[in-house]
């Protein structure tokens, strides 16, 4: 029994021991320090500043009025008029307004054909072209939805004038015989921002994680003489002690960090935040700790600082999207949408954006939960087979450095 005491004893003190090295190496490494610290705290608040608008407005555009008639100045003017569109420039034909659109100095065209203004008095069906830079989707948005509500009030007054009603119930009957009330669930400004922010605020927490533990894991290979990941020092020779210190390290430091980012950035800058903080506090317990041990899995693979940007950073737009955040899920080929189940932000992120942007109840994400635990689980175990393939190669490589010294 004593002896079961002295190696708990033991084993608690090589933990801690462990705990407070890897506390020092993170505060020593200016690299680590800036992605574990610097990069969670501000790098959100420059992304978050740059969509603050949240949408387009006054997109600029050109003109190429063909018809000159009082019902084609009339339809321009009210364009004009709304929030999404500036008109800049009256051009004379196509070519000059492609001109402007190929300088970037406009971003969409509107085309009103010759015989526009001949079809309406015909009661024929005219039409309206418009031409919109792909570049950006929110330019195209912004013409369709300007031009298309322009339209529609136009068509409403067209047909009041020919219907003969002699009451405002007749025209309101003519008009909208089916009276309907658009509400945008989840995101009432229909906001750019408001949408994509929440999951980039996650995948921040996972990305920097495995940014901070690889670079850490090459500093360590490289001070080592033998290139293995853990030092030569007595109280690493234990597997469940070094995943422990380690990971209480970065779970201590994240929980700061992910609380900022989850609570903070969104209440910065006004983003909707309707979750229960019981709710939103036990799902980001696994998420984290998921993050952690698939980032000490994978610091396996870095063997010098540099390599952890090579392999790591450029995977930060693919898991966005894979995610099925910023494209739907539904259209995520079978491939993609396995290989998206090996990651934890993708859970973190559906779940994340059910619990604060939806308002899901805990019963709604108990399928996220439940398998963000199941990662913690099975990242736990390859993270000490990974350590543990590290120790029995430090033992295997002190007993051949001892060997030749016999010989």
């Amino acid at each position: 029994m004593g002896q079961l005491k002295d190696i708990l004893r033991e084993g608690f003190a090589d933990t801690f021991y462990i705990w407070w090295e890897e506390i020092k190496n993170v505060f020593k490494d200016m690299g680590v320090l800036i992605f574990f610290i610097i990069v969670p705290l501000f790098y959100p608040l420059i992304y978050s500043f740059l969509y603050s608008n949240e949408t387009v407005h006054d997109v600029p555009a050109a003109v190429v009025d063909n018809s000159h008639s009082s019902l084609s100045r009339e339809f321009l003017r009210k364009v004009d008029a709304t929030a999404d569109i500036a008109i800049i420039s009256h051009c004379s034909d196509m070519e000059e307004a492609e001109l402007l659109m190929k300088e970037t100095k406009v971003y969409g065209i509107i085309l009103i054909p010759e015989d526009f203004s001949d079809n309406i008095a015909r009661g024929e069906q005219a039409k309206v072209t418009i031409y919109s830079n792909m570049a950006g989707l929110l330019y195209y948005k912004a013409m369709l939805t300007a031009t298309t509500n322009v339209s529609l009030d136009m068509n409403k007054k067209i047909k009041i004038e020919r219907a003969g009603n002699t009451t405002n119930r007749q025209d309101e009957v003519s008009t909208t015989p089916l009276k309907y009330e658009d509400v945008s669930l989840y995101n009432p400004h229909n906001g750019f921002a408001s949408f994509l922010i929440p999951a980039v605020l996650i995948l921040i927490i996972q990305q920097t994680l495995l940014l901070g533990i690889g670079l850490a894991a090459g500093t360590a290979r490289e001070n080592n003489r033998f290139g293995d990941l853990i030092p030569m020092s007595s109280h690493y020779h234990g597997t469940m002690r070094i995943v422990l210190g380690k990971s209480m390290c970065y779970m201590m430091i994240y929980a700061i960090m992910a609380a900022y980012l989850v609570c903070v950035v969104p209440e910065i800058f006004g983003f909707v935040q309707v979750s229960q903080p019981f709710t939103l506090f036990v799902f980001m317990v696994p998420y984290i700790l998921a993050c952690i041990f698939f980032s000490m899995t994978c610091s396996i693979f870095i063997h010098h600082r540099e390599a952890c940007f090579l392999i790591f950073v450029c995977t930060s737009v693919p898991l966005l999207f894979i995610s099925g955040i910023s494209w739907p899920g539904t259209a995520i080929p079978p491939f993609w949408k396995v290989l998206s189940w090996i990651f934890p932000s993708t859970w973190g992120i559906r779940g994340f954006v059910a619990v604060n942007t939806m308002g899901a109840t805990w019963s709604e994400i108990q399928e996220e939960y439940h398998i963000l635990w199941l990662q913690t689980g099975i990242y736990f175990v390859t993270t000490c087979i990974v350590y543990r393939w590290q120790i029995l190669s430090s033992e295997r490589h002190l007993l051949d450095g001892e060997s030749n010294k016999l010989g």
